[in-house]
């Protein structure tokens, strides 16, 4: 499996509505801000509104590159994001997540619903099965994913999940411990560490 050097690009899953609480919203532009300040290129779902949107748009301001990836089926729901560079229309939900999956280096979930944690999971599910290698952390904005986090510990403990498997779930509190976190994350693979490639064992 090809080891993983530096991170060019971030798959940003998070919602397509702003939440009840500013924090999310301050956290998905304080994310596009460091994206686009150090030149690292956002893939994330096309839309413009919704931390979707925030997160994008925080990333032009600082003159970034944004990738967008929207189901056709979805461009009206989700309001397609005008303003991008690179707008990729694709047939459905599954080759959205393929196309981002595909695109991006690693990976970041801010807030979101059900469509956030059907990305996420399946993005850990395959890496969980040797698919890639490629780190994913949770942003845990003002707790949001800690009942999450204890849930998945639950599935350690009842012998569900291998602590390995577990470990694919990183987590960190705001997106300056995110972006380190993946960069950690890369250096390890990048070092001939076997924690991230025994995981398809």
């Amino acid at each position: 499996m090809k080891k993983l050097k530096q991170i060019k690009s971030v798959g940003v899953y998070c919602a397509s509505s702003f939440g009840v609480n500013p924090s999310f919203v301050r956290g998905a532009q304080e994310l596009g801000t460091l994206l686009g300040e150090r030149g690292i290129t956002l893939v994330y779902g096309g839309a413009r509104v919704g931390l979707m949107g925030a997160v994008a748009d925080a990333v032009l301001a600082r003159g970034g590159q944004v990738i967008g990836v929207i189901p056709e089926s979805m461009i009206q729901h989700e309001v397609a994001h005008t303003g991008l560079q690179d707008l990729r229309i694709v047939a459905s939900m599954h080759e959205r997540k393929a196309v981002m999956a595909e695109l991006s280096d690693a990976f970041v979930a801010l807030p979101g619903g059900y469509g956030t944690m059907d990305e996420t999971f399946e993005i850990l599910t395959w890496a969980q099965l040797g698919l890639h290698n490629k780190p994913c952390v949770l942003c845990n904005l003002d707790g949001y994913y800690d009942l999450l986090l204890r849930y998945l510990d639950s599935m350690v403990t009842g012998g569900l999940v291998r602590p390995a498997h577990r470990a694919l779930a990183m987590a960190a509190p705001d997106p300056v411990a995110a972006i380190t976190a993946l960069e950690d994350a890369v250096a390890t693979l990048g070092s001939g560490e076997t924690k991230w490639d025994e995981l398809a064992t």
